[in-house]
């Protein structure tokens, strides 16, 4: 069994993603879930930040926690650290005085303590939903876990802004990435975005390692997704070569939405963020062109998340698809985006 450190302040959201890398992902406690397994796609996950081997959880306190330390099985050898985290700051507890008790505790079980390069890493999460402003669910509790996996941490270093095509109103990457993985990109899969705009969603989708197709209606969008890629995917913009899987294949062509040059069940799934009406010049069309991509979208993918700043779970049931998650994201004070998630 697993702890996962979520990210963000949507556990539920947070959740549905790490269920693409991780196997039954269930509620812990405020920022915190379970799960029964962890793949490798782990590091490649937006709003998880670790997992950790479980070790055992107690009451959210300092005492409580070195009762558990002391009473545990601990099959390792080599030198450790203590990393404790009062998540969301829901319980008030003194971080550094519990790292330096569950270290005591490590120590006088015969373990050497190394801070800068330890063999292992023990981590402490305290969590309270009594405590968090953010409304999370769960129980209230100490979860001690050895570290298996961290994610890559590069979000923040890569802008839209900073790619050779730009456009305003382009998703961050830390939310295309977590779209991308609810869609099941990764090594071994193909992903479509029919209305590609920048390229967004497919450059994250091809740096975890999946095949990728995007059309969009506009031809700039098309040329400029088209630089986008290839300075991503197969150029200087890349990352860290070392740090992701080899990126998949990708092609960009012209095209509109509701009528692909795809073949049926061609791709594992399709993502895509449909036009907002009021950044829209077709706010009247909106709602048949939305439809024919729906549409389209369940004859060519067996799943489909659909981004739009509107509810179309109506839409997606008329097209034949099944709704499995609805989240609503709030993006700023003017914009909330709703997450479709449809098989």
């Amino acid at each position: 069994m697993y702890v996962l450190e979520l990210g963000g302040q949507d556990d539920a959201f947070a959740r549905r993603e790490a269920a693409s890398a991780a196997s039954a992902v269930d509620v812990l406690a405020p920022g915190l879930a379970t799960a029964r397994g962890i793949s490798d796609r782990v590091r490649h996950l937006a709003f998880a930040h670790r997992a950790c081997a479980l070790l055992g959880t107690s009451d959210p306190n300092i005492e409580s926690a070195a009762t558990l330390l002391s009473a545990a099985t601990i099959d390792r050898e080599g030198s450790v650290a203590v990393r404790a985290v009062d998540v969301r700051a829901s319980t008030g507890v003194d971080t550094q005085q519990a790292e330096r008790t569950l270290g005591g505790v490590l120590t006088d079980r015969g373990f050497a303590v190394d801070l800068d390069n330890p063999d292992h890493v023990l981590y402490a999460y305290f969590s309270d939903p009594a405590g968090d402003e953010e409304g999370g669910t769960g129980k209230r509790c100490c979860a001690l876990g050895w570290l298996a996996a961290e994610s890559v941490r590069d979000f923040g270093d890569r802008q839209p802004t900073d790619r050779p095509f730009f456009q305003p109103g382009s998703m961050d990457p830390l939310e295309a990435r977590a779209l991308v993985n609810i869609a099941g990109a990764g090594p071994d899969a193909t992903i479509l975005d029919p209305m590609c705009g920048t390229g967004g969603l497919l450059l994250e989708a091809g740096l975890v390692g999946a095949d990728v197709v995007g059309g969009d209606a506009q031809k700039k969008m098309v040329s400029g997704t088209h630089e986008n890629l290839t300075y991503a995917l197969d150029g200087s913009g890349h990352p860290d070569r070392d740090a992701y899987p080899e990126p998949g294949e990708w092609e960009v062509f012209r095209s509109d939405a509701s009528a692909l040059p795809v073949a049926d069940d061609a791709v594992d799934a399709a993502v895509f963020d449909a036009p907002y009406g009021r950044q829209s010049r077709i706010e009247g069309e909106l709602a048949p062109l939305v439809a024919g991509a729906l549409g389209e979208a369940n004859r060519v993918a067996r799943r489909c998340v659909l981004v739009a700043d509107r509810d179309w779970r109506d839409a997606g049931t008329s097209a034949g698809w099944t709704v499995t998650d609805y989240f609503r994201r709030r993006v700023h004070r003017s914009l909330v985006r709703h997450v479709h998630v449809l098989e």
